[in-house]
């Protein structure tokens, strides 16, 4: 009897944290499936997972709205052969300024990349996967959510509207088997970090552990609450933050 692979879809999966999670989860024998913009950036994705015995495919995809969200869900759908099994709404902007110097078209594509797309993808998998009754989602935070500083005002809140919305998705869905948990990442070297330069580093500074994150480090993260090494944790937000949020 053959045992049909788990299927995995990550929302940001070409780049930095989510490609890391892709290998890692690909390691294991999941087929993932990996969201991005740049066709570019997913072959290379695609090419590096499967270069080591990986199953994977790409879903062009900037998440821009609630169609577009739908949209990924059915396609995943239809290349897991009905099921997706693990969801990891990494994909994420963060501007940081002034909230007076925020404008609302950068108001509205954070919370649309950050919050709306997280949450129809919810919406249109977690109840296949409580039909099921199994299944895994994790999302991405922020430390940034957890205490206030100046120029976060935007990003902090659309990370913080994700950690509510793990709890209560923990409450619709958890009883049917799904178990929504979210990561919490510090400052994080990534290609998307890279502009910070000396800023990360010093953001970072503030912490117990006193430097960056690798993308590998938070992706084991991901990967240990993804899969069933965490099977009885349910709605919690895992701090991996160099321990800056526990001072």
């Amino acid at each position: 009897m053959t045992t049909t692979p788990l299927t995995a879809l990550i929302t940001g999966g070409t780049s930095g944290i989510g490609r890391a999670t892709a290998n890692k989860l690909a390691q294991l024998g999941i087929y993932v499936l990996v969201v991005g913009r740049s066709t570019e950036r997913g072959k290379s994705t695609l090419d590096q997972i499967r270069a080591t015995g990986g199953k994977a495919d790409f879903i062009a995809s900037d998440l821009r709205d609630a169609a577009s969200a739908r949209q990924v869900a059915k396609k995943a759908i239809e290349l897991g052969n009905g099921h997706v099994d693990v969801l990891i709404n990494n994909a994420g902007i963060y501007p940081f300024g002034p909230t007076h110097e925020m404008t609302e078209e950068q108001f509205d594509r954070v919370f649309a990349l950050n919050v709306k797309a997280p949450y129809f993808l919810v919406a249109e998998l977690a109840p296949l996967m409580a039909k099921r009754g199994k299944g895994a989602i994790v999302n991405l935070s922020t430390m940034a959510a957890d205490y206030g500083s100046p120029g976060m005002s935007l990003y902090g809140s659309s990370k913080a509207a994700v950690n509510l919305l793990t709890k209560t998705w923990t409450a619709e869905y958890g009883p049917k088997g799904v178990r929504v948990n979210a990561i919490s990442p510090g400052p994080t070297r990534t290609e998307g970090t890279n502009a910070m330069g000396e800023g990360l580093a010093q953001l970072a500074a503030q912490g117990p552990a006193g430097r960056p994150a690798t993308a590998d480090e938070i992706a084991e993260a991901i990967v240990f609450l993804a899969t069933d090494r965490a099977s009885f944790i349910y709605g919690a937000k895992l701090a991996v933050d160099g321990g800056r949020t526990a001072i």
